[in-house]
């Protein structure tokens, strides 16, 4: 079988122009040095993100919504920027909770209230209807180490509970607790886990030791720089950096710098391959990587951007938080990884080290060929039409289970995925008192309206009380009722005690709303929903703004909807223009955006079902498929981008159809090793207890999967194999191949003008 002697990309400038062995040895030595030194000063940063990150309420809150405002007005009635906890108690055989119990709980509030962290005084024990149950309130403060606090709380009540007792401490404070304790494995186990994988993966691919630690040493760098700057963006203000951005960033690194320096080395192997030197398969594989990597790296980065024009805080900060670890992911690609393959040269591959012509493709396909890709080639020239039509009925099939897709919100005690103390002591609290206790809805009112809004909220079928926030109150919060149109609060203690004044800040007064559901339950919801309605139509629309705990919920759900009804047409727009500039083309862009929304709704169809089905998920939050899209679309055009940017250039040399099996051959190791290893990295997203996390990670390890194996290797060659040159209207490319007359039989030149092979050719092609 005839074969050429170097790829188009070879054969073009054989010598490189002569550098000094000076230069050689020393812009590479210093490349690496720069590197080392601003992975040295990053790497330390791991450690210290917890001073910087948030993952209070806050940092995922709506920009505009009613919510978020009510939220940013508390302290100014509740003299401090505090966040409840519960302390709730029950007996475990269902008496009464006796004389003594109820003193030793009086002993534990105040030894709670002494704890460092803990704002003012806690309640005295409330104790429910039925006699069996009590809650303590406990404020605590919010700008502080909240999980700490709350650890500390768990741990006293633990040796502190009177026997015959079962305690727990829950509230909006347990549950921030028990979120960001699911996120303290980031830092370690996940990108122990990340790595492991990646390491193992590339170990099987390149079958040498050195080369796959020079590929993760890319990968851990560009992470180790591009932290360091997040970290003072995020010291400075600029940004907000929590948990779960932070996990994203590590893996979206990881998995992005690893997939670009697999394509260069992909690169530099065909040079070393072919013959050249060190420096000059350096230059070569360089010239031929810079602009896949540029645009695909640059697709992603668009991608991201388009997250800027969400409402939520916590999708307005992954956009340039990601987008920055995209941007040193293809820097650390294109001068830490060329420079360290052009110190180490053919040794990087030991002990099975490229030969001279093992990696060139054969001038002609219709002859016999050995490989799994050839092999994929020839498949696909013979049945082209028959594989895209059945791998797209295949796709839009599992694309059926969008319709089971539950992406309407989960409440927040599902959150966290195991075992919850806040979840279990929510239970315990929604069984002996109004579900809502510790989480109210806050209603903020001008104080001349603030009787009406009484009025409107004794009505509501779901509150079943109502307090005002008052300083002067023990526990901030004193009972209240309206009558003849004034605002009259009830007086704690024994008669005589003086009434508490409710605290009055801009004219404005804060209702709490005790719900008789529990806060993140769909009938709190409901309520919170016809409430603001009612108060709208009372005292007219915006005059009163209801906050808390369930209207966040409310809020958040609704901003993400509108987010990814808004932002998933504008990515796939700005996708579209950018590999229209990288292809010359209309019409091959237009398929790809195609196939890649084909994959999306497959992977998202698939997921449902197993979400559903065996992992049993509660539902999903709305911005899942927001953020499954934008990583399976921008990372999965990166495949795209390396095909059809392979297809392009051989077809420049060879024609449409030759060129497209001809770029097959060439980039599909590379790109099925960069899916494998995209997966994997996505993953390990799977070790963070959090539901939104999990599902993700599923999301996007299954959609790419499907990209690699699927869509990039059967129904893209396929299609575009079918249409021939008319992929490329209407670029120069398509002009010419429409221009050459057909030359005969064989598959390359018969391909060069966009006509189908003949029939001799599609025989010589089965062979």
């Amino acid at each position: 079988m005839a074969r050429s002697t170097s790829t188009p990309a070879l054969r073009r400038d054989r010598v490189a122009p002569r550098v000094s062995r000076w230069l050689r040895i020393g812009i590479p030595s210093l490349l690496v040095l720069i590197w080392v030194v601003g992975g040295s000063i990053g790497g330390p940063f791991f450690g210290k993100v917890d001073e910087v990150a948030t993952n209070d309420q806050s940092s995922f809150l709506p920009q505009s919504a009613d919510a978020t405002r009510v939220s940013e007005r508390l302290t100014d009635f509740t003299g401090g920027d505090t966040i409840p906890a519960l302390i709730v108690a029950e007996t475990t055989d269902g008496t009464a909770l006796s004389d003594a119990q109820l003193t030793a709980l009086k002993t534990l509030a105040t030894a709670a209230a002494e704890l460092e962290g803990v704002e003012g005084e806690a309640s005295p024990p409330v104790v429910s209807e039925d006699g069996q149950a009590a809650q303590i309130f406990l404020p605590l403060d919010s700008s502080g180490e909240v999980r700490e606090v709350v650890e500390a709380a768990r741990t006293l009540v633990a040796s502190d509970v009177p026997a015959g007792v079962q305690a727990w401490v829950t509230g909006p404070a347990g549950f921030t607790a028990d979120l960001v304790k699911g996120f303290l494995g980031i830092d370690g186990l996940l990108l122990i886990v990340a790595l492991g994988a990646v390491f193992v993966i590339l170990v099987v691919v390149y079958r040498s030791p050195l080369l796959p630690i020079l590929v993760l040493l890319t990968s851990v760098f560009a992470l180790c720089v591009a932290l360091l700057t997040v970290w003072w963006l995020a010291f400075a203000g600029i940004v907000v950096l929590n948990g779960q951005v932070q996990g994203i960033l590590f893996i979206l690194v990881i998995g992005a710098a690893t997939d670009y320096a697999l394509l260069y080395v992909a690169r530099f192997r065909e040079a070393i391959g072919a013959g050249d030197k060190r420096w000059d398969a350096t230059i070569r594989a360089w010239k031929g990587a810079v602009e896949p990597i540029l645009a695909s790296g640059g697709t992603v980065i668009a991608g991201l951007l388009c997250l800027l024009l969400s409402d939520l805080a916590t999708n307005r900060a992954l956009g340039p938080i990601a987008s920055i670890g995209i941007a040193f992911a293809v820097l650390s690609a294109l001068t830490f990884l060329p420079a360290l393959l052009a110190l180490f040269g053919r040794a990087a591959f030991w002990p099975f080290l490229p030969k001279a012509g093992a990696t060139d493709l054969p001038d002609d396909l219709t002859a016999p060929v050995r490989g799994l890709w050839p092999r994929q080639a020839r498949f696909v020239a013979r049945r082209a039409r028959p594989v895209w039509i059945v791998c797209t009925v295949v796709l839009l099939a599992a694309c059926a289970g969008l319709t089971q897709l539950r992406a309407d919100g989960v409440p927040s005690s599902d959150l966290v995925l195991g075992a919850s103390e806040a979840r279990d002591g929510q239970a315990a609290l929604a069984e002996h008192f109004p579900g809502g206790s510790g989480s109210p809805a806050y209603v903020l009112v001008a104080e001349d309206r603030a009787a009406t809004a009484v009025e409107v909220l004794d009505r509501a079928s779901g509150i079943d009380s109502v307090a005002v926030l008052s300083t002067d109150a023990t526990g901030g919060q004193a009972p209240v009722q309206a009558v003849d149109g004034s605002l009259v609060t009830t007086a704690f203690g024994p008669p005589g005690t003086p009434a508490p004044a409710p605290t009055v800040s801009d004219g404005q007064v804060l209702l709490a709303a005790t719900l008789a559901d529990t806060a993140d339950s769909a009938a709190a919801d409901d309520t919170v929903r016809q409430l603001r309605v009612d108060l709208a139509n009372a005292l007219g629309e915006g005059t009163a703004l209801v906050g808390g705990v369930t209207a966040t919920d409310i809020d958040s759900i609704d901003t993400s909807i509108r987010d990814r009804t808004l932002i998933i047409p504008i990515v796939l727009a700005v996708i579209l223009l950018i590999l229209m500039a990288l292809l010359r083309s209309i019409v091959a862009p237009v398929l790809l955006i195609g196939t890649v929304i084909l994959s999306f709704g497959a992977a998202l169809g698939v997921s449902a079902l197993v979400f559903n089905g065996p992992l049993d998920f509660p539902g999903a939050d709305p911005s899942v498929p927001l953020y499954g899209f934008v990583f399976l679309v921008a990372l999965g055009v990166d495949y795209n981008i390396f095909l059809m940017s392979r297809v392009r250039e051989e077809s420049l040399a060879h024609g449409t159809r030759s060129g497209i099996l001809r770029g097959l051959v060439a980039t599909g190791g590379v790109i099925t090793s960069a899916g494998l290893v995209l997966a994997a990295t996505f993953a390990a997203l799977g070790v963070i207890p959090i539901l939104f996390l999990a599902q993700l990670a599923f999301i996007v390890a299954f959609g790419v999967l499907l990209d690699t194996f699927v869509v990039r290797s059967l129904l893209v060659p396929a299609l575009a194999y079918d249409l021939g040159s008319a992929i490329w209207w209407p670029s120069k490319l398509w002009r010419r191949d429409r221009a050459q007359p057909a030359t005969g039989a064989s598959a390359g030149r018969g391909a060069s003008n966009g006509q189908p092979a003949t029939r001799g050719s599609a025989r010589r092609l089965d062979t």
